[in-house]
């Protein structure tokens, strides 16, 4: 048995489920995990129906310039999304999610304050770091708080506060955006501020009690690594995909990668530890959110761009018009948890997928250059929206309940990283399809393309099979059968 094996059998130090805390108690630090979910998973796309206020406030700056705004959060939250995830496992998930949520709040208020935009690009940064240290520990501070046959339900809950969040973005961030833009940064100050003070009273620390070393050199190359493929997926429409940056920072991807899986397997502390990915449900997870979220991100950004420049809607309107499918998500989120937990990840991940690919399709049959909402997209985002709901629950379940319990935010960083790499391939999709005049017929193709990537999910996800008995259940600790 390899070490990595032989170290996910040691339990973690949390509380027994006799000492779970109840009433009030527990429900207040459910809402403090929750919260800290919703400002993150908020920040990915309140600030995108800010940009043309952006753009006015900072007229002196170039497109390409601005779009840092957008682009350094996300570089920096996938960038260090592992290494977080295995500091938080080993240093206490308690300490890593509030660290984390202080610093994104603080960063909130910077950004909230920036006199330049080289100050703002800075602050963004620094949201980055916030939310990729409290993301990944989050999901492993909820479990505990539920009996272990409710865990279906507890990733369900978690996978639908990410749907209220992006549902609640885009209006929320339209709204404010047309008083002020700092406005979308300070709405996190009272929200993020709340969440630390209960989560600093109430929540319980859980790490392990055998603690390593962390392989910092390792984590420092697996983070530059991200950081590099992810800018050059962001940037390439804007640097050019055969220009020299980009095949650079192509390249480096390339080397960190290479020198990631040669330190996995020789190292005796990694930051990733192969044992993890030999687990097929928690590769197949992983393989599925990227190839989901690819065609989630290419959504968001194609149903942006169609009813802002093909309807003319403005950017308050466009928000409404999209909120839907998020809403109807995360109605969907819990009962999909429920369905994955009873018949399997993959059971919800392939009707969510062929319901979520319906939905797409409706839209790109109907959806032309008249406005006609009722008929032509809110049918097809409320199909889309049911299918997402019953897709996410198992996507997170199948990356993480398999694991035993000491590797839940390692299992979560490493799915929340596939995520935003699914984003940002999805949005650069988008740009490639459409290119610099889109017409009618290449919005279509690229519903088509969307419709595609929820079918390759779904079969990814069917592919896992019925579940077996989890790691953590063999090793004595509580998991969903």
């Amino acid at each position: 048995m390899d070490q990595a094996h032989s170290r996910s059998a040691v339990p973690v130090t949390q509380q027994p489920s006799a000492q779970r805390p109840t009433g009030s108690r527990r429900a207040l630090c459910i809402v403090a995990v929750l919260t800290g979910m919703f400002v993150s998973s908020m920040d990915l796309l309140i600030v995108n129906v800010a940009f043309p206020k952006l753009e006015l406030s900072f007229g002196s700056s170039s497109l390409s310039s601005l779009s840092w705004v957008l682009s350094a959060y996300a570089i920096a939250f996938a960038a260090l999304l592992m290494p977080a995830g295995r500091w938080a496992d080993q240093s206490g998930r308690k300490r890593a999610f509030l660290s984390g949520l202080v610093l994104f709040t603080a960063a909130s208020a910077c950004c909230a304050a920036a006199p330049s935009l080289s100050v703002l690009v800075a602050a963004r940064v620094l949201q980055g770091v916030g939310g990729a240290v409290m993301l990944p520990s989050s999901l492993g501070l909820l479990l505990p708080l539920f009996p272990p046959e409710r865990h279906g339900a507890a990733v369900g809950l978690w996978s639908a506060m990410g749907g209220v969040a992006a549902a609640a973005g885009l209006p929320i961030g339209g709204l404010l955006a047309q008083v002020n833009w700092r406005l979308v940064f300070l709405v996190n100050m009272p929200i993020g501020v709340a969440a630390a003070l209960i989560g600093w009273r109430l929540l319980p620390e859980i790490r392990e009690k055998s603690r390593s070393a962390l392989d910092v050199p390792g984590a420092l190359v697996l983070a530059a690594t991200a950081a590099a493929v992810i800018a050059a997926i962001v940037q390439g429409q804007t640097w050019g995909w055969g220009g020299i940056r980009i095949i650079t920072l192509f390249v480096l991807g390339a080397l960190g990668i290479a020198f990631s899986a040669r330190r996995a397997v020789r190292h005796p502390f990694p930051v990733i530890e192969p044992a993890i990915l030999r687990i097929p449900a928690v590769a197949l997870a992983d393989v599925a959110t990227t190839l989901f979220y690819t065609g989630f991100g290419a959504l968001m950004l194609l149903s942006t761009l169609f009813l802002t420049e093909v309807w003319r809607h403005s950017i308050v309107r466009t928000g409404l018009e999209i909120a839907p499918l998020p809403v109807v998500a995360a109605l969907f989120a819990v009962p999909g948890g429920l369905l994955a937990t009873r018949r399997g990840a993959h059971v919800a991940g392939m009707a969510g997928s062929l319901l979520f690919a319906a939905g797409i399709v409706w839209c790109g049959v109907t959806a032309n250059s008249g406005p006609d909402y009722v008929s032509a997209i809110l049918p097809g985002e409320i199909i889309s929206g049911i299918g997402t709901g019953l897709v996410l629950p198992g996507l997170s379940g199948a990356a993480t309940l398999p694991l035993p319990p000491e590797r839940f935010a390692t299992g979560t960083a490493m799915m929340s990283m596939c995520r935003q790499v699914g984003l940002a391939l999805g949005a650069a999709a988008v740009a490639a399809i459409l290119g610099v005049s889109p017409a009618i017929s290449a919005f279509h193709a690229t519903w088509l393309f969307i419709a595609a990537c929820g079918c390759a999910a779904g079969l990814t996800l069917l592919m896992i099979g019925f579940p077996r008995r989890p790691a953590a259940a063999r090793a004595g600790a509580t998991a969903t059968p």
